[in-house]
């Protein structure tokens, strides 16, 4: 596992004279002006705001017959007593993790960090995290501190799930007007196979140091390493 997996665990460390900050994978491509996002209003007490799976315009289609994918349950093991004793409601609807805008002023007032490391250390001793469907170790505890304790952002600004299948999930409408196209899942838009590589590769840079390379199967452009 990365170290850099767990870094938006400690915004408030990385970025100390912040009082607000956004997070973003790297696996994203941003469309619009990202000032927008950082303007995101956060209800008071609220340290995060981050897009619901369940709820969001980009997820309609996924969730029809996906389960509980997109439910708590479908990260946490709620056959463990330690779980069942947060009394969250499985079929509470999840969110992703992967692009989200804190307020670290309240990240610092709430110790986020902390509460996060507490269930880090408790899944390591009692194993909390389902391994059934998610297979996420960032999201859990990210869902049980911030249960019902969160804000939203708009959902264009993480149009998700394109490295999830190599096949095509939106209309090239709807990805040319997302405000932030997410590649989260198993094919990245550098692999081999993936969806819609050919809008990430409009933004790629070469690495002038030539470590990394982009990897097709299929391409003129670049040749496979």
């Amino acid at each position: 596992l990365s170290q850099l997996t767990f870094a938006r665990f400690y915004l408030p460390s990385l970025v100390p004279h912040a009082e607000k900050a956004i997070y973003v994978d790297d696996d994203v491509v941003v469309q619009d002006d990202i000032l927008e996002l950082y303007n995101t209003p956060l209800k008071p007490g609220h340290a995060a705001a981050f897009s619901d799976d369940c709820d969001s315009t980009t997820n309609k289609v996924a969730v029809r017959g996906a389960g509980n994918q997109y439910n708590y349950i479908g990260f946490l093991d709620y056959k463990k007593e330690t779980i069942r004793k947060l009394a969250m409601k499985a079929n509470t609807c999840s969110f992703n993790p992967g692009v989200f805008v804190a307020n670290l002023t309240e990240w610092k007032l709430q110790n986020i960090t902390k509460q996060l490391e507490k269930w880090m250390t408790l899944n390591v001793a009692e194993e909390l995290y389902s391994r059934t469907l998610a297979g996420s170790i960032t999201t859990p505890p990210l869902l049980i501190v911030f249960y019902k304790q969160h804000s939203s952002i708009d959902p264009m600004w993480n149009v998700r799930h394109l490295g999830s299948s190599a096949g095509k999930r939106y209309s090239p409408q709807f990805v040319k007007a997302a405000k932030l196209l997410h590649w989260n899942g198993h094919f990245k838009p550098w692999g081999r196979t993936a969806s819609y590589a050919e809008v990430w590769e409009k933004w790629y840079v070469p690495d002038p140091t030539g470590k990394f390379s982009l990897i097709r199967r299929h391409s003129e452009a670049y040749e496979a390493k």
